[in-house]
C-alpha cells in the first residue's frame, strides 16, 4: 500500500509526476467556487441530507423488494436488517473521511491520496459505471409505473420521457437540482411515512369490510424462513442494491456550503434513518399480504409490492396514490445518481484521468459534456426495452450492485489507510472521528465480500461478476496506458 501523501500538501507545477496528481484541495464556502473546478458551494445542510435519501429510497426498496421476497420470504426481513447495519457502519466510516477531505471527487478522490492514483481511478470509473447503470435501472422502474395506469405505452417512450424530464433538472444549475431533490425526497420520505402509518393500522386494526390482518402471514406457506437459513444470505444480492446511493452525499459535499456540517449530519441522519424505513415498511408488506402472492412466485417485478398491498385489499385510490410516490421515488433515485455520475466523472476529466472536455463547465457551474455522456444508461436501457429483453430490471440491477460492492470495498480500504494516517497526525484534522473505525471497517469489508460471494448461488449476480471483473481490468488496463503516456511526454 502506498503511502499516504499528506493532506495539506499539494504538487508543484515543477514536480510533474508522471502518476495522476493527487485531488484538488478544498476551499472557502458560502458560494465561492470550489478551488480550480468551477464548480459552486450551494447546497445546503438539508438539501444534502434529502439528496442522501433521494438516491437511496428509490428502485431497489420499492420495486426490487419483490425479487428479494420471492427469494428468502418473511425471512428477507432479516436480510433487510443486516443490509441496514452494514451500510450504517460504511456511511458513518464515509461520513468520516468525507468531512475530513470534502473534496471534488469525493472518494474517489480520497482512494487516490491514500491509496494510491490507481485506486482513485479505478475507484471513481467504477462507481461512475454503476451510477450510469443505475440511472437506467431507475427509469426502467418508472416507465413500469407509468405502465401500471397506461399499459398501452411503448417501454421505451416511457423511459425517454422519464430521461428528458431527469436531464433538464440537471442541466440548470446545482441550485435548481439541489432544490429538486429536496421536494422530490421529502414528497417519498413523507409518503413511506405515511404508509408505514397505515399499513400499520392494517395489520393491527384492519377496516370495516377487512380484518386485520396480525402477523399470521410471517409464519403461513412453509414458515418464517420457508426456503432456508441460506436464502437470508441470498436475498442480500438484491436487498443490498436498495441501500446504494448513499454515497451521493459525500460527492455533494464539493457543492455544499457547510460541507463539514452537512456531511455529519447527513450521514447519521440516513444510517438510522434508512435502518427504520426499510425494516419497518418490508415487514409491514410481508405481514399484510402472503409473501407468494407479493412474489408472484418467481421474483416478477412488474408491479410493486408497496402497489400489491393497496390494491389486494380493495383500496384502488390509495394504490394509485401509492404508484405515484413510488414513480417519484424511482424519478428521483435516477436524478440524483446522474448529479452524481456527472460530478465523478468531471472530476476525472478535470485530474485529466478522462477526455478534457469532460472538465469543461457551463456558464452555471454545471458539467453539461460529464453529464450527457452519464446518460448512456438511459439509452442502454431505452435499447434493451425497444428489443423486448427479458429481466431489463434483473440485469441492470446485479451489474450495478456488483459495480457498487467493489466501490465499497476500496472506501473501506481508504478509511483503513486514512484512520491510520489521522490517528499518526492528529494535529492536522479537525471534526468527528469514530471509535474503533479501523476494526469496524474490517467487519464490514468482511460482510461485502459475503454479499459478493452470492454470485456462486444467484445467476444474475454471477452474470454480473463476469461484466464487472471485465470492466475492472480494462480499467486498469487504461490506468496503466495513462501512467505510461504521462512518463513518455515528462
Amino acid at each position: 500500500m502506498a503511502a499516504p501523501e499528506r493532506p495539506a500538501q499539494a504538487p508543484t507545477s515543477s514536480q510533474a509526476p508522471a502518476s495522476p496528481p493527487p485531488p484538488a484541495s478544498p476551499v472557502g464556502a458560502h458560494g465561492e467556487p470550489v478551488k480550480d473546478t468551477g464548480l459552486v458551494r450551494s447546497l445546503t445542510p438539508r438539501q444534502t441530507t434529502m439528496i442522501g435519501l433521494g438516491s437511496a429510497l428509490g428502485t431497489g426498496l420499492f420495486l426490487g423488494s419483490g425479487s428479494a421476497i420471492s427469494a428468502a420470504g418473511p425471512a428477507v426481513i432479516i436480510s433487510y436488517a443486516i443490509g441496514a447495519v452494514l451500510v450504517a457502519v460504511i456511511a458513518v466510516l464515509l461520513g468520516e473521511m468525507s468531512a475530513a477531505h470534502p473534496v471534488q471527487g469525493s472518494f474517489g478522490a480520497i482512494a487516490h491520496r491514500y491509496l494510491g492514483p490507481w485506486a482513485g481511478f479505478v475507484t471513481r470509473w467504477t462507481y461512475w459505471f454503476s451510477a450510469v447503470v443505475v440511472i437506467g435501472t431507475e427509469v426502467v422502474a418508472s416507465a413500469l409505473y407509468i405502465r401500471w395506469w397506461w399499459p398501452g405505452v411503448p417501454m421505451s417512450a416511457a423511459i425517454l420521457a422519464i430521461a428528458t424530464l431527469v436531464l433538464a433538472v440537471n442541466i440548470i444549475n446545482v441550485k435548481s437540482f439541489g432544490t429538486t431533490e429536496f421536494w422530490l425526497s421529502a414528497i417519498k420520505v413523507t409518503a413511506l411515512g405515511a404508509f408505514i402509518l397505515c399499513a400499520a393500522f392494517l395489520v393491527f386494526f384492519g377496516l370495516p369490510d377487512h380484518e386485520a390482518t396480525g402477523f399470521a402471514h410471517l409464519t403461513d406457506d412453509g414458515g418464517f424462513v420457508p426456503h432456508g437459513p441460506k436464502s437470508v444470505w441470498i436475498a442480500m444480492s438484491v436487498v443490498m442494491f436498495a441501500y446504494a446511493g448513499f454515497e451521493v452525499v459525500a460527492i455533494a459535499s464539493a457543492e455544499a456550503t457547510d460541507p463539514q456540517r452537512s456531511i455529519r449530519t447527513a450521514m447519521r441522519q440516513l444510517a438510522w434513518r434508512l435502518s427504520v424505513f426499510y425494516v419497518l415498511a418490508i415487514t409491514l408488506v410481508v405481514a399484510l399480504i402472503p409473501w407468494q402472492s407479493l412474489a408472484a412466485g418467481d421474483g416478477s417485478v412488474e408491479a410493486s409490492p408497496f402497489v400489491r398491498v393497496f390494491s389486494d385489499i380493495g383500496v384502488p385510490a390509495a394504490a394509485t396514490l401509492t404508484n405515484l410516490v413510488v414513480l417519484v421515488a424511482a424519478v428521483s433515485a435516477a436524478n440524483a445518481h446522474l448529479y452524481a455520475a456527472s460530478r465523478l466523472l468531471h472530476s476525472l476529466g478535470h485530474d485529466g484521468l478522462a477526455p478534457a472536455p469532460l472538465a469543461r463547465l457551463t456558464s452555471r457551474g454545471v458539467p453539461a459534456n460529464a453529464l450527457a455522456a452519464s446518460t448512456l444508461g438511459i439509452a442502454a436501457a431505452a435499447l434493451l426495452a425497444f428489443y423486448d429483453v427479458a429481466g431489463i430490471f434483473g440485469i441492470l440491477m446485479s451489474i450495478a450492485l456488483f459495480a457498487v460492492l467493489l466501490v465499497w470495498l476500496l472506501i473501506l480500504a481508504s478509511y483503513v489507510a486514512f484512520r491510520r494516517y489521522r490517528d499518526a497526525h492528529p494535529e492536522e484534522f479537525t471534526g468527528f472521528s469514530i471509535p474503533g473505525g479501523s476494526r469496524l471497517a474490517f467487519v464490514a469489508g468482511a460482510g461485502v465480500l459475503a454479499v459478493a460471494a452470492t454470485a456462486i448461488e444467484v445467476p444474475d449476480m454471477r452474470q454480473a461478476a463476469g461484466v464487472g471483473l471485465a470492466f475492472t481490468v480494462v480499467l486498469l488496463g487504461c490506468y496503466a496506458l495513462t501512467v505510461f503516456r504521462r512518463s513518455r511526454r515528462t
